[in-house]
This record gives structure tokens, sequence and C-alpha cells, in this order.
């Protein structure tokens, strides 16, 4: 008994002295074998991914979005040989006697069963003459007010909007070598200048006849402005204007009345601008006779994908 109880000593303190030879190596100098060595840190690197991820994705979200707001036309566009003649295929099963070639490209376009070559042609947005975007619609929605746009008989009159966000330059291969930014589409509006100037409400005391050539006047004043691609805070709030405020146009038939013609339309960051983008749009007008120049105003704010009014047309004051 008394052998067992010392053999059980001797190993519990053999225990403790193993236990104490783990926890002491910690003081014990290692013999070096080789030259030390000099870890350096990762340069780019880091030991917490989703600290990187975080950093990118605020990046990402930092990146100032750029949007459209445009007038111009939509055309058609194919993209290679190989589809142009998928197309000619397509007309071919039509019967389109005494069809002109657009009214037969859009009797096409508009079969159920040739959607898929619609969303094979290349969709181009011309501003003045110039091929600015290409269009990329969201959804088959989208796609039909594209279709739409292609209008049966065409007329100098006809004028598209699109509503958008523009993204890259597409590559060469996208549109038969056309290196112009795309546009992700989200609203497209198609009708003839005529028709717009009809449906702006004009003031009681002046005639349909008066009112007519002024507002027509001051829509192609608005679109052939240089460089008025629709992309600048300025120009989608000009553009906005012209579509939606028609005040600006019973606001102009009143100055030409009082013998005063349209000199200048200029759009100025406003000093109001500060997390919002706000934009004065400045009339100017210069009578015919005395020279004298009255300015009116229309504040607009174009921060984001859709401008909207901040202030109604009333007189400007420079200070």
């Amino acid at each position: 008994m008394e052998s067992m109880t010392s053999v059980n000593q001797e190993n519990q303190d053999n225990s403790h002295q193993a236990e104490k030879e783990v926890i002491q190596p910690a003081n014990i100098e290692m013999e070096q074998t080789g030259p030390a060595e000099t870890i350096s840190p990762q340069v780019g690197g880091s030991d917490c991914p989703s600290c990187n991820s975080e950093q990118s994705l605020m990046s990402e979200m930092m990146q100032e979005v750029a949007y459209v707001y445009a007038l111009g036309n939509i055309e058609a566009r194919f993209p290679s040989a190989a589809v142009e003649k998928e197309f000619a295929q397509a007309v071919g099963r039509l019967d389109t006697k005494g069809e002109t070639d657009q009214k037969a490209f859009y009797s096409a376009l508009s079969q159920r069963e040739n959607r898929y070559l619609a969303r094979k042609i290349c969709w181009v947005f011309n501003i003045q003459g110039l091929d600015t975007y290409i269009l990329m619609p969201h959804d088959s929605s989208d796609l039909d007010l594209i279709i739409e746009s292609i209008r049966p008989a065409p007329s100098p009159l006809d004028v598209d909007v699109v509503i958008g966000q523009r993204g890259p330059f597409a590559p060469a291969d996208l549109c038969n070598g056309l290196v112009v930014p795309i546009v992700k589409l989200d609203q497209v509006y198609s009708f003839d200048s005529q028709s717009l100037i009809k449906s702006i409400p004009r003031p009681s005391k002046i005639k349909q006849e008066d009112f007519a050539p002024i507002a027509e006047e001051v829509f192609h004043r608005v679109m052939q402005m240089a460089d008025n691609a629709g992309a600048t805070d300025e120009h989608r709030a000009l553009n906005y204007l012209a579509m939606r405020y028609p005040a600006i146009y019973a606001n102009t038939t009143e100055c030409y009345q009082r013998e005063m013609s349209l000199t200048d339309v200029d759009v100025r960051q406003s000093r109001l601008s500060g997390a919002r983008k706000i934009m004065d749009v400045i009339f100017s007008y210069t009578n015919r006779k005395t020279d004298v120049v009255e300015k009116y105003y229309v504040r607009v704010d174009s921060t984001e994908e859709f401008p909207f009014l901040v202030n109604k047309i009333s007189p400007y004051v420079e200070i």
C-alpha cells in the first residue's frame, strides 16, 4: 500500500515537472542555425479581407452616376452582315406590296416573332446629325418604346427624347465599329414637334396662329444649342424645360408681342446649390427698338435622373 502511494506521488511529481517544462520553453533561447529572416509586410494586401470588400463597395458607391436627358432621333443599325441578312429574310416572309422600305422595316419589327431581331439590332441615338449614344434597353417594355420610335413615315419634324444613365464607351464590335457612350435606357418619348407645339397651353389673349411659330422657334433654339448632348446638368435642365414647362413658351410669346427678341439662353449653377445641383436657366430678351434687355429665369433641380422645377419663371436681376 505504501509502495502504491509512493508510486502515485512520484507520478504526480513527474506530471508537475512536465507541465513546467511545457510552460518554460518560451524562456529558453533557441539555437540559430541560419541567418535570421526578415518578414516584410505585404504591399497591397490585408489581413482583413472584409475590410477590402467594404472599401471597394464604398469606392463604387462614391462614383458619381452620369445621367442623360437628350433630344434627338433614334436610328436602327445592323451590327453585322449576318443580322442584316437574317432581317432581310424576315421582311421577305411578309406581304409588303406597295410599302416603302421604311414601312416594310417597321412592319417586320412590329411582328412578335421577329422580336429576337429587335434585340440584335444596334439602336443609335443621333443628335443634330451626329451619332451620340448607343441605347441599351433595361427590359422588353423599353424595347417596345424603341420600336415605336421607328415611324412608318418619318418626318424631319420627328423628335425622340431619351432618359437614362450614361455608361462606358461601347466596344468596337458592339455596333459595327461605332465607339460612343452607352446609355442604359429608362424612358423614351417619341413625337413630332408640331404635335408638341399644339399640346402647349397658350395664353388666352394670344391667337394660335401667333403662338405656334414662336413656340416652335423656342423649341428648335433649345435643340440646336451647341454641344447639347443632354449629358451635363445644364443641358438636362434646359431640355427638361423644353419638354415639361410650357410657361417658357408663353413668356417668350408675350415678349414678342412687346417687340422683343429672344437673344440668349444661358444656364448657370445657382448660388443655392449645395448638396443638390440647382440650375438657373436664364432667358434674355432684347427690345428691337431700344436695345433694352429683359431677363427671366427658371430654377431647376438636376441632381437626379429626372430633373424637376424649383421656381417658376420670374424676372431675373443681376447681382
